[in-house]
């Protein structure tokens, strides 16, 4: 359904370059006396160094509050200085936009030291009036490492819980995918660029898509920002839904219950995300109770 209202002056580019440079130190920028930006001097720094803009205080201003970002307090998030920026964050945010027909999007990353605590003491649930109570002190019964792939059309999660997040379990996990999606006749997989996700000894992955015929195709974010995936709203919803002030007697019984989560979310709650991308960070408007 077409957007209501009038159209969009910046891109979504344009606004990601606004916020990589409010998280960058002045002095990058030629103002060496400056210790931290000011609405005025990062308005005067964006129009003088992205292409082809031309942004008031007011509209720098919204795209900061809209992103929660206050470089003056030095609340900042650390972005990508590769050059290869724009043209990564372009070629995943057209992915989102425009997903190809014959073909399935996936968006893969690892959710690594989940904890199996265990509690000293019971929680104790909210009463009228009354919030909840969770103990603060807790025995540790080792990790979980969870591998998982959001569909961005269907909303479908395919995931591996284990003690390791090695090469050798994320070949696993991708042969599992290949298998659930083997009626596809194109992958395409959004990851970010951690050692094990590239061609390593023996070019793990290119002997992958030649198993395969070719079928995947992998898409990279751009260093230091992995929250251009969309598996990441996934990984806050299990955290809120699953993981937060909960008590686990043992790492297998985490995992039992994340799997049966994902289990859930597949059968009954399964949805692709209604999201905006201003910059950092996507703000997911899906309904999640």
């Amino acid at each position: 359904m077409p957007r209501s209202g009038a159209p969009r002056k910046f891109t979504v580019v344009q606004r990601c370059e606004v916020i990589a440079i409010a998280c960058e130190h002045p002095r990058n920028y030629g103002y060496d006396t400056q210790n931290y930006w000011t609405s005025d001097l990062l308005t005067q720094a964006v129009n003088n160094n992205i292409d082809g803009l031309n942004m008031s205080r007011s509209s720098v201003v919204r795209t900061l509050n809209t992103n929660k970002l206050k470089p003056h307090k030095f609340r900042m998030w650390l972005h990508s200085k590769g050059p290869e920026f724009k043209d990564k964050v372009n070629e995943i945010v057209d992915l989102y936009i425009n997903p190809p027909e014959n073909a399935a999007v996936l968006c893969v990353d690892e959710k690594t030291g989940m904890q199996a605590k265990e509690r000293k003491n019971e929680t104790v649930m909210p009463k009228c009036g009354e919030a909840g109570k969770y103990e603060h002190e807790y025995i540790r019964h080792g990790t979980q490492s969870l591998i998982a792939g959001f569909d961005i059309k269907t909303g479908k999660v395919v995931a591996e819980s284990g003690d390791s997040r090695k090469a050798e379990d994320l070949i696993a996990f991708m042969e599992k995918v290949a298998q659930e999606y083997m009626n596809e006749r194109r992958m395409h997989v959004i990851w970010d660029s951690l050692n094990i996700h590239m061609d390593g000894p023996g070019e793990r992955w290119s002997e992958f898509n030649k198993k395969h015929e070719g079928k995947f195709q992998f898409h990279y974010t751009p260093k230091h920002a992995s929250w251009v995936n969309q598996i990441e709203l996934f990984f806050s919803i299990i955290y809120r839904r699953c993981l937060k002030h909960a008590s686990f007697r043992t790492k297998e019984e985490l995992k039992e219950k994340v799997m049966k989560f994902i289990m859930l979310w597949n059968k009954d709650e399964g949805h692709p995300f209604n999201w905006t991308f201003r910059g950092y960070p996507m703000q997911s408007v899906a309904k999640i109770s």
